[in-house]
């Protein structure tokens, strides 16, 4: 886990970004805010047991949806590992408006990419350069290391928002990205080894105005309905990240999930490896 956080700016939780590693490779998803530091804490440069995490090494990323919080670590995640010798371009993988969001961020840097190019910095004329992909229900990336499958969940009123399923040679991972309570989640997430899913405090959610609970409850999932949605989907493990606590502790979620859900559940930290 690279970052398991929300909008809002805790200082130890990184925005949402979530690293599969596969046979030395790196696959993410979601680039929220601190991706790149949190990717750089896992690799072996700066202490940590995963050489497919060096900034280097990250090549290619999966955006649930255009929020912010997902997406807001895009410029960092285009230039940075090339300023550090990623010698070829960035694949990102999103909803529509991906190719409009890596073309205006390029733009709004062609001045730093026109100084390292032709000042004295040697840095690559590729490593730059983002080939964005707009991407549909199904099947939308395969390798010899895994199949990304992607699929519509709902989002509030967001035309386009996506779940992955990744499947690897010994493992499922589901990954819900926002999503309120949504049966394709379940569809996806059915017999997964792990599946990965943002969830909001009941009591938490008790203590904010009408407002703000009609919002959340028409973009988010609460505990109670997860710990439905696991029991029904049964994962060998339930991860929870993005989660929106008011004034709840990591305990007092875990319970609530845990009220209709007896499998392993854990609550994500940055930098945790599951």
């Amino acid at each position: 886990m690279l970052g398991t956080g929300t909008p809002n700016p805790e200082p130890d939780r990184s925005g949402p970004a979530i690293a599969i590693v596969v046979n030395g490779a790196a696959y993410l998803v979601d680039f929220g805010p601190g991706v790149v530091r949190r990717a750089a804490a896992m690799s072996p440069e700066y202490g940590g047991q995963i050489p497919a995490l060096s900034v280097d090494n990250l090549k290619i990323a999966f955006l649930t949806h255009l929020h912010s919080d997902h997406s807001a670590g895009l410029s960092d995640l285009i230039l940075t590992p090339w300023v550090l010798e990623r010698d070829e371009p960035l694949q990102i993988y999103g909803p529509e408006g991906i190719e409009e969001m890596a073309s205006h961020v390029l733009q709004a840097y062609q001045a730093d990419i026109r100084y390292r190019i032709d000042g004295l910095e040697p840095a690559n004329e590729t490593g730059w350069q983002v080939k964005a992909h707009v991407l549909d229900d199904g099947v939308v990336y395969e390798d010899d290391n895994v199949k990304v499958e992607a699929f519509r969940v709902r989002h509030g009123t967001w035309e386009n928002a996506f779940g992955f399923r990744f499947t690897t040679a010994d493992r499922v991972i589901v990954i819900s990205g926002d999503a309120a309570p949504d049966a394709n989640v379940e569809k996806y997430a059915a017999g997964a080894d792990v599946l990965v899913h943002e969830v909001y405090s009941d009591s938490g959610f008790a203590r904010r105005d009408a407002f703000w609970q009609k919002y959340h409850s028409t973009n988010h999932t609460s505990a109670t309905e997860l710990g439905e949605i696991a029991r029904r989907a049964k994962p060998g493990l339930l991860v929870l990240y993005h989660v929106l606590f008011w004034g709840s502790s990591e305990e007092t979620v875990l319970e609530e999930v845990r009220r209709g859900y007896d499998g392993d559940v854990v609550l994500a930290h940055d930098l945790d490896v599951f």
